[in-house]
């Protein structure tokens, strides 16, 4: 498992349209990739259980990775935090 910390920039958080990037992104993996916020976790593939937590800005997070292509994808989600959320 690989796994990160992330503090949301995007101003209205994880919402509609970057939950919406964010489920596509992740698609692209083998890996399950799970977003965990104050005890509760959501796969990052189902946008509405992303959209349940209720991420907002400033709101630390953190990106857990698990799975056979764990080490290239949590890099690429690191980046792919940065410059969409």
């Amino acid at each position: 498992m690989k796994s990160f910390q992330y503090v949301v920039r995007d101003g209205v958080g994880i919402h509609a349209r970057p939950a919406g990037l964010l489920a596509k992104e992740v698609k692209k993996y083998q890996s399950k990739v799970v977003i965990l916020k104050d005890g509760k976790s959501a796969e990052a593939q189902k946008l509405m259980a992303l959209m349940g937590l209720g991420v907002k800005c400033g709101d630390s997070i953190e990106v857990q990775i698990f799975g056979d292509d764990e080490e290239i994808a949590c890099e690429e989600l690191k980046a792919f935090f940065e410059n969409n959320l």
